[in-house]
């Protein structure tokens, strides 16, 4: 009893300190810190239901990123189409790639799912150089309009906040209704023993593929965030140091938890700017590998599992 009503006063706290921080934090910088951190999040979630909920380890996350970017940009560029209709063509074309890698690489798991993810990465990354035509290559693509929903245009960092706060919260409501679920329930069966899972009827081909296409749109509805955020868009959205950070905030805050990776994603959006402002480049560089193995040899885990590990001891 006194634990669920501390849990919901909890809930009821953060839900209210991240209504009020533009006010009480109106420093343009915090804000696009705080904004990418949100980005990131969308990120880390989707790539959570992967690694954290099905145990596959996806290196072409940034794909998925870059495809919902790009689509979203060009859609509103070439099309004119609003923000609204370029996001969910985002997040759909993001889905069926995601899809087409899982029919194919799903047949061969283990680390030929990370090979081909890597690799259709690589050819996704050497179109959006190579295709002048389309992408304008290595100059990218700027002039990107501001999102703009029901007539109300999201120009100020502010108002981008609070987008990317309904989109980031949508994500989470989606990942935790999933996980929960009879679905969720055959992600984590597959994760722990495939071949007994199928023994109890668990189509793991199904199952997986349904994975890998939710968690690749949710990534391309990032892309479309980000895309219409910066206004600018280029090849080194497809960079694999993208994919780097979302599986260091995923496994740094806890694989397989709803909140780790939301957890990770701001922690470690918000450490490297903080060490920049703290120090030298080379020291933040050195700092921040750090500050991760020592995360990683004492929270082996992760954040989010180790605080409530040390919650229930209390």
């Amino acid at each position: 009893m006194q634990h669920g009503v501390a849990r919901r006063s909890a809930i009821v706290l953060l839900a209210g300190l991240l209504l009020t921080t533009p006010f009480w934090l109106p420093n343009p910088y915090h804000l696009h810190i705080l904004i990418m951190a949100g980005i990131f999040s969308i990120l880390a979630l989707s790539l959570n239901l992967l690694l954290g909920y099905t145990g596959l380890l996806s290196l072409g996350h940034a794909a998925f990123f870059g495809i919902g970017a790009y689509t979203s940009a060009l859609l509103a560029l070439k099309a004119e189409w609003p923000f609204v209709a370029g996001f969910v063509a985002a997040v759909m074309l993001a889905g069926g790639s995601g899809y087409a890698i899982g029919r194919l690489a799903l047949r061969l798991r283990g680390a030929y799912f990370v090979l081909v993810t890597i690799s259709f990465a690589g050819v996704a990354s050497l179109v959006s150089v190579n295709w002048m035509e389309l992408t304008n290559g290595p100059l990218g693509l700027p002039g990107i309009p501001a999102a703009e929903v029901a007539g109300f245009v999201f120009r100020t960092k502010r108002a981008v906040y609070y987008l990317v706060l309904a989109v980031a919260g949508l994500a989470y409501l989606v990942c935790r209704r999933l996980v929960r679920s009879r679905m969720g329930r055959a992600f984590v069966a597959l994760r722990e023993n495939e071949a007994l899972a199928a023994s109890v009827g668990v189509d793991g081909a199904r199952h997986l593929g349904l994975a890998t296409v939710i968690s690749a749109g949710m990534a391309g509805g990032a892309g479309s965030l980000y895309a219409h955020y910066t206004r600018f868009v280029s090849p080194e959205v497809f960079l694999f140091s993208y994919t780097v950070t979302m599986v260091i905030m995923v496994v740094a805050g806890g694989k397989g938890t709803l909140a780790g990776p939301i957890v990770g994603a701001v922690i470690f959006t918000i450490l490297p700017e903080a060490l920049r402002e703290a120090t030298s480049w080379q020291w933040q560089m050195l700092l921040y590998g750090v500050l991760l193995i020592l995360t990683l040899l004492f929270l082996p885990r992760g954040i989010v599992p180790a605080l409530t590990a040390w919650r229930d001891r209390r």
